[in-house]
């Protein structure tokens, strides 16, 4: 199970949320559109056509990625974790030590980052830096922009 993709509950049936309404919304719809468009005539020229098919495209292939990525998850549920390590599903507390300003980060799959709700990927910059690291440590993190050197002040699973 080495390809396993970790992910917390809430991301998992977010991801279950997206399957069902892709299936049984967006693919009948674009079908439909399809068939509108098809009945219209010359398909070279017909923009609605192209579109209704580029969007099942993506349809399609999103089913596939979402299908996959529900296949090999491994759902972890943060709230039964503890200790002051740093790991998947973990609520980090830093301190940026050239700012001295604090900020909380909760990392979590790559479908449930958002970095406006400081939920960051396993997979970026800031968590990989992160991730093995205890309270107190200070890590330095190459990021895109240059380097931050922080403070690992809090570790909570909620």
């Amino acid at each position: 199970m080495s390809n396993a993709y970790p992910i917390t509950k809430t991301g998992y049936e977010k991801l279950r949320a997206e399957l069902k309404h892709l299936t049984s919304v967006e693919r009948p719809a674009v079908v439909k559109a399809i068939e509108e468009a098809r009945a219209h005539g010359d398909l070279k020229e017909n923009a609605e056509y192209h579109a209704a098919k580029e969007r099942q495209s993506f349809i399609e292939g999103r089913l596939q990625e979402i299908n996959g990525k529900l296949a090999n998850c491994n759902v972890i549920d943060p709230s039964t974790l503890s200790g002051d390590k740093v790991i998947f599903g973990a609520t980090v507390t830093v301190l940026d030590l050239d700012s001295d300003e604090e900020t909380t980060y909760t990392i979590v799959s790559e479908d449930e980052a958002d970095l406006a709700n400081h939920t960051i990927s396993f997979t970026s910059p800031i968590a990989r830096g992160l991730i093995g690291k205890r309270v107190g440590d200070e890590v330095t993190i190459r990021i895109p922009k240059g380097q931050i050197d922080m403070e690992i002040v809090e570790v909570e699973f909620k």
